[in-house]
C-alpha cells in the first residue's frame, strides 16, 4: 500500500502550478501559461493554487480514503479514486485552474432521526468530496482561529464534552435560566447569497468563489429524478461544516457583543442568564437577528427558554442545584434503549457470540460520549437492563419447553426448578429476571463472551 500511495503522490502533485507562491518566485513544474493569463486579482490571491499545493492533496486524499463512505451517483467508491485520478487528475486539476471545473450532482438519501422524522443526506461523489476536502483545509487553516471562543463544533482541538463543561461553568455562576436556541432545518435552508456574501469578505480568487458557489447549486439525484437546489448545504459533504463556521460566526460576535453568556455547537446554541424575564429578552431578539440578517429560522417547537436540568443540551442535562452534575438527558437514554432492542431483536442465524460482538461494539462508542456522566447509578442500571435483554434473547433461542428445561439441567439447576421456570407462562421480558436463568446465564458467563460493561470500563 505504501509503494501505491507514493505513486498517487506523485501523480497528484507533478506538475504542479505556483505551489502557492507569487509568479516571481515559481518552482520548477509550473505553468507559466496559467498564471500569465490570469486576472489581477487572482494574481494578488492564488488560492486555488494553494489548495492544489502538493502537501495539501495529499492529507486530502488521505482524508477522504480514511473516512470511507458511500458512493456519490457516478458509484465510483474511494478505493477507486487513487487509480482515477492517476488517470485523470492532471485533466481535472487544469479545469480547477481556469474556473471550469463543474461538480455533479449529490445523491440524496434519508436516514432516520433520533428524536423521529429523516435527515436528508447529500453525498457527493468521490471526487468531489476529494477537492471539497482540499479546499475545507486551507479554509481550516485561514479562518479557525478567528472564530469566536464559544463555539466548538466542527473545529480542531474542541468538542462537545469542552461545550458541555462550559455550559456548567455559566450555571454554576448562577445563570440557571437557559436559552436553547435550535435552528430549523439548518442545513437545508442556508441562504446561498448570504452565505456567498460571507465567503465574499474572506476569498478574493474568483476561482474558488465561483467553485463554492458551484458545489452549493449542483443540485440532488433523488429517486433516479434529478431537483435543483436553491438553497441549503448538503449535509455530507466536507465543505458543509466549515461554511457553517463561517456563515454562524456571524451569530457569535453579535452574542458576544450583547456580552451574553453562550455556548454554540453547530446549530445548537444555548445562552445562559440568570432571569426568565432576561430568557424571554434574548429569545425575541435573537430570533429576529437570526431572520433579518442571516435569513434563518428558528424551530420555536425544540427552542425554549426554561430551567438547564428540564433542557438538554448535546445528549446531556444538569442535575439541579448549586453545584450542577452532569447526567444523561432522558431523550439520549430513550435513544440508547431502541438502539439496544433492536441489535438484540430475536432474529435468525445470529449466534449470541455475533450478538454480543456488535452489541459490545455500539456500547464502547456509546460509553465514550456518555461514560463521564456523573451519575453512576443510571450506568449500573444500564449493565442490568441489557443482560436481562440478552438473557431474554437466550430464552426466546430456546424456544420449546424441552429445549428449555435440558439447557437449564446442563447449567446446573434443579429438576424441579428448571421444570417451573421451563413450564411457565411468563414471557421473555419477565423469565430474563428469574433466579434459575440468572443463575445459568450469570454474569461471569455473559462477560466471557465479550460483553462492555459500562460500570465497570475504565
Amino acid at each position: 500500500m505504501d509503494g501505491k500511495q507514493q505513486k498517487i503522490q506523485f501523480n497528484l502533485t507533478s506538475s504542479r502550478a505556483g505551489g502557492g507562491e507569487a509568479p516571481g518566485g515559481m518552482r520548477r513544474g509550473t505553468e507559466p501559461d496559467v498564471v500569465e493569463n490570469e486576472t489581477d486579482s487572482q494574481v494578488n490571491e492564488q488560492l486555488m493554487e494553494e489548495i492544489l499545493e502538493k502537501e495539501n492533496l495529499i492529507q486530502a486524499l488521505k482524508a477522504v480514503l480514511r473516512n470511507k463512505g458511500a458512493p456519490g451517483i457516478d458509484g465510483m467508491t474511494v478505493m477507486q479514486l487513487p487509480d482515477y485520478l492517476r488517470a485523470n487528475w492532471k485533466e481535472t486539476r487544469a479545469k480547477l485552474l481556469k474556473g471550469e471545473y463543474g461538480p455533479q450532482a449529490v445523491r440524496r438519501v434519508e436516514i432516520p432521526k433520533s428524536g423521529g422524522g429523516v435527515r436528508k443526506l447529500g453525498i457527493p461523489t468521490v471526487l468531489d468530496r476529494f477537492i471539497q476536502q482540499a479546499i475545507q483545509q486551507v479554509f481550516q487553516r485561514k479562518w479557525d482561529a478567528s472564530f469566536s471562543e464559544h463555539s466548538y463544533g466542527f473545529r480542531p482541538g474542541r468538542s462537545a464534552h469542552q461545550a458541555v463543561e462550559q455550559a456548567r461553568q455559566y450555571i454554576k455562576e448562577g445563570n440557571g435560566i437557559v436559552v436553547d436556541i435550535d435552528l430549523e432545518k439548518f442545513f437545508d435552508r442556508v441562504n446561498h447569497d448570504v452565505l456567498m456574501s460571507r465567503i465574499a469578505r474572506r476569498v478574493k480568487d474568483k476561482r474558488v468563489l465561483k467553485l463554492i458557489r458551484a458545489f452549493l447549486n449542483v443540485g440532488v439525484m433523488e429517486n433516479g429524478l434529478f431537483q435543483p437546489i436553491e438553497e441549503g448545504m448538503p449535509q455530507g459533504g466536507p465543505l458543509s461544516p466549515i461554511l457553517s463556521n463561517l456563515l454562524l460566526d456571524e451569530w457569535d460576535r453579535e452574542l458576544e457583543k450583547r456580552g451574553l453568556k453562550f455556548v454554540r455547537f453547530a446549530d445548537d446554541c444555548n445562552v445562559y442568564v440568570r432571569s426568565e424575564r432576561a430568557g424571554q429578552r434574548v429569545m425575541e431578539s435573537i430570533t429576529n437577528f437570526l431572520k433579518k440578517r442571516l435569513r434563518l429560522k428558528v424551530n420555536e417547537e425544540k427552542s425554549a427558554v426554561g430551567k438547564p436540568w428540564k433542557r438538554k443540551f448535546l445528549g446531556f442535562s444538569f442535575t439541579s442545584g448549586a453545584n450542577p452534575k452532569l447526567r444523561i438527558a432522558p431523550q439520549s437514554l430513550k435513544r440508547m434503549k431502541e438502539k439496544i432492542r433492536y441489535l438484540t431483536r430475536p432474529t435468525k442465524g445470529r449466534s449470541m457470540k455475533q450478538v454480543i460482538d456488535e452489541l459490545t461494539n455500539y456500547l464502547r462508542g456509546w460509553h465514550a460520549y456518555f461514560g463521564r456522566c456523573e451519575t453512576p447509578s443510571i450506568l449500573d442500571q444500564l449493565d442490568r437492563w441489557v443482560r436481562r435483554r440478552l438473557r431474554g434473547l437466550v430464552w426466546r433461542q430456546w424456544k420449546r419447553g424441552t429445549k428449555r428445561f435440558n439447557e437449564l439441567r446442563k447449567r446446573g439447576i434443579g429438576k424441579d426448578l428448571a421444570a417451573q421456570t421451563a413450564g411457565s407462562p411468563k414471557g421473555p421480558w419477565r423469565i430474563s429476571k428469574s433466579p434459575a436463568l440468572n443463575y445459568a446465564l450469570p454474569n461471569a458467563y455473559l462477560r466471557s463472551l465479550g460483553l462492555y460493561s459500562l460500570k465497570l470500563a475504565k
